[in-house]
């Protein structure tokens, strides 16, 4: 022991650890403190990038308690970020190669079959396709650094997602990916347990029944009103099928674009539709206009089997009439209901219905404190408050990914695919 005294300076004031020790422990313990602050900070940045349509801010030091201005944080992000680019092999963003002429007609073949009308979203081209060996069914994906992301559950016959599961696995593995599955619903849960997969809850779809939906009754009295106000103040409802929309496909661009430079936003796509020509007169298209022009519009994916339909692309120009969307959104189920469709997919509350029992996982709690607290990050209340004025009912949606651990490298793939790579995610 005496051989080791000259060199251990002087003890804390207990005696015991020496003060020179102490001082590197407890640096290396803020350190660490830090480190995992701010990466929980990246983590919690990300989820609001990832759903919002244009309206997120990089700004989560109120929430977690880290000191510092924004800069310093966009510096710990810029960081992070770099560190994860590192691990994923980050390239330049690219757009995936078109699917073929031929592999895109029998996806929308499948589509036919089949209740899901958010695979129409198939038909933007930004995915590629991967077919089951018996050609039933296939999965859209694409690729960002080292994950392959598909998008929602296998699109087909039942009783060939399992087997496509796999195959889409083992693809990923033989390029060395980790396979990504996004926004899929509790049914896939059962070949995410058999296939290793752990599934994050990544908020709720609301979907309303047109089958009972009616604005009859005292609960519905204010959307009534709302709904009574905007047309008596000159705005009026259409619904057009696709071979009418090309001729009003240059006011929907002046829509478009007045909307995209309003929240100051390039477009997205992969899991979110895009203004393309081809794409948005390929279904019906919404309409809302005061004095003859179009104010609003939101196109809207059926499918031939006539169960579920999916507001897809909406936009407006700003400041127009409170009731406007009240107006178009209510006019589209009525119009739906009419033609015998069963549902309307209303999309994502990103966050929403995550339990914080103290089982939860922390993807919970760090997601819940999001969703409580996380106003400056995106409108997740609001959000969620406009979709419950329809009485939708509330269906989970979820991550699934291989290995443990907080999600964040596929959570940061995921989101540049929507984005439109690194530039465009900055750009909101």
């Amino acid at each position: 022991m005496h051989e080791f005294q000259d060199i251990k300076g002087p003890t804390s004031a207990g005696g015991g650890i020496p003060a020179a020790r102490l001082a590197v422990i407890a640096g290396i313990a803020l350190a660490l403190m830090a480190a995992v602050s701010a990466l929980a900070a990246f983590y919690l940045w990300l989820l609001g990038a990832l759903f919002s349509p244009g309206d997120w801010d990089v700004t989560a030091s109120w929430i977690l308690g880290l000191p510092g201005s924004d800069g310093g944080l966009q510096s710990i992000f810029a960081a992070l970020g770099g560190l994860a680019f590192g691990r994923t092999g980050f390239t330049p963003y690219r757009r995936p190669d078109e699917p073929s002429y031929d592999d895109m007609a029998r996806a929308v073949e499948i589509l036919g079959r089949q209740p899901n009308a958010a695979a129409g979203l198939v038909r933007l081209g930004d995915k590629k396709l991967m077919f089951s060996d018996c050609g039933s069914a296939f999965i859209m994906y694409a690729r960002r650094g080292r994950s392959m992301v598909a998008l929602f559950d296998p699109v087909g016959a039942r009783e060939a997602l399992s087997a496509l599961v796999v195959k889409f696995m083992g693809e990923a593995r033989r390029l060395g990916c980790r396979p990504v599955f996004y926004q899929v619903t509790p049914d896939f849960l059962p070949i995410a347990v058999e296939t290793g997969l752990k599934a994050y809850k990544l908020g709720e779809q609301a979907v309303v029944d047109l089958t009972s939906f009616s604005l009859a009754g005292g609960d519905w009295l204010k959307l009534r009103r709302s709904i009574n106000r905007a047309e008596r103040d000159g705005l009026v409802f259409d619904m057009l099928e696709p071979q009418a929309v090309p001729a009003v496909l240059d006011e929907l661009s002046e829509v478009s674009d007045a909307w995209l430079a309003g929240h100051n936003a390039g477009e997205k796509g992969f899991s979110l539709g895009t203004f393309k020509r081809d794409y948005v007169a390929s279904e019906p298209v919404a309409i809302v206009r005061l004095e003859g022009r179009i104010v609003a519009f939101a196109s809207v994916l059926t499918t031939a089997s006539g169960g579920d339909a999916f507001i897809d692309l909406m936009r407006h120009l700003p400041g127009v009439h409170r009731g406007m969307m009240d107006l178009l959104f209510v006019r589209i189920m009525e119009h739906l209901k009419e033609r015998g469709l069963r549902s309307l997919n209303l999309g994502m509350a990103p966050l929403a219905g995550l339990s914080t029992h103290r089982r939860a996982p922390l993807w919970n709690h760090l997601g819940n404190k999001v969703f409580e607290r996380g106003e400056r990050f995106y409108n997740f209340r609001g959000v969620m408050a406009f979709k419950s004025k329809f009485d939708p009912e509330w269906r989970p949606r979820y991550l699934a990914v291989p290995g443990g651990g907080l999600p964040l490298v596929s959570l940061l793939d995921v989101t540049l695919l929507i984005g439109g790579g690194f530039k465009g995610l900055l750009r909101r």
